[in-house]
């Protein structure tokens, strides 16, 4: 089976494409919990320190379920309680087959459940498809589940928890381990020394931003899980490639911020995430960063 992968690209790309439906399928899970465990985390936490500082305040506990994480409880409808069974839990088809609808009280299932499920596996078969059957596909598969769910998460809750950011730093760096150097291509740093230093100057050119902003305005413009992402996607593509990230991002932050104030006619105080802009530019850099490069080369020269 892996001969045939590996000397295939198509049925290789194809493979992939069906096992990001399947991972598609957990990062909604993911998407939908992972901020509610960190929030319990923090109520917690919070209710130690306040008992630990002063006994006579009063900490009333946090109602909690007996068993809360990515795989207990079942996955159900959050209207009548309908456990999902498993034909009514397959990417994409049994959102079609149930017509978008929860089979027991009828109440709409969201159209995202099953675009992520795409979302993930057109990225992963793209990957495949570029990276073919080799260490980069893994890196890159690895990369791009990252970015799906911080993005998401973020565009909800406006937070990049660390426990996404911080591990994708470590996972780009440490992907030189297993990456033979002539095997690296150029979508991809093209040394350690080139992710190290991408790593940093990514976290210190948005820190720098952060502060250069609030000391003019007085506001916060970003979060600090922005400077993490932008370090992990430098760990991954490089200082070299860290301008066009940052130019991607800006330009498709200022495109899609726009459409959006049009479209749910809010004005320029609502606020907008960073992180979902600089996940689909790290994710277009790794990808098409070189040739796109190129591209901006050639129309420079006269």
């Amino acid at each position: 089976m892996i001969e045939l992968l590996s000397s295939n690209l198509p049925l290789l790309a194809g493979f992939v494409f069906i096992l990001g439906l399947l991972f598609g399928s957990f990062f909604n899970v993911v998407i939908h919990r992972l901020p509610k465990m960190l929030q319990r985390e923090w109520q917690a936490t919070a209710t130690e320190i306040l008992k630990e500082a002063d006994c006579t305040i009063s900490c009333p506990e946090t109602k909690q379920d007996e068993k809360y994480n990515l795989v207990s409880p079942r996955s159900a409808c959050p209207k009548c309680g309908h456990k999902i069974t498993a034909l009514e839990n397959i990417p994409v088809i049994s959102w079609l087959f149930l017509r978008g609808k929860c089979r027991s009280c009828k109440t709409p299932i969201s159209f995202r459940y099953p675009f992520v499920e795409l979302l993930t596996a057109i990225t992963f078969a793209t990957c495949a498809y570029y990276f073919g059957f080799s260490w980069l596909l893994v890196f890159a598969i690895i990369f791009t589940s990252f970015l799906i769910v911080g993005s998401f998460i973020d565009y909800d809750h406006k937070i990049l928890p660390d426990q996404l950011t911080l591990p994708l730093v470590w996972l780009g760096l440490s992907s030189y381990l297993f990456i033979k150097p002539d095997a690296l291509q150029l979508s991809f740093a093209s040394s350690l020394e080139s992710a190290v230093i991408g790593a940093l100057c990514g976290y210190l050119v948005l820190w720098s931003i952060y502060w250069l902003f609030k000391l003019i305005t007085g506001k916060e413009g970003m979060g600090h899980g922005d400077f993490k992402l932008l370090a992990a996607i430098g760990a991954f593509v490089g200082v070299k490639m860290l301008p066009l990230v940052i130019i991607l991002s800006t330009v498709t932050g200022a495109v899609l911020g726009i459409i959006s104030m049009i479209v749910t006619k809010k004005g320029r105080d609502h606020t907008i995430p960073f992180g979902p802009f600089l996940a689909i530019a790290g994710w277009i850099t790794l990808i098409w960063g070189e040739p796109l490069t190129q591209l901006y080369m050639s129309w420079l020269q006269p």
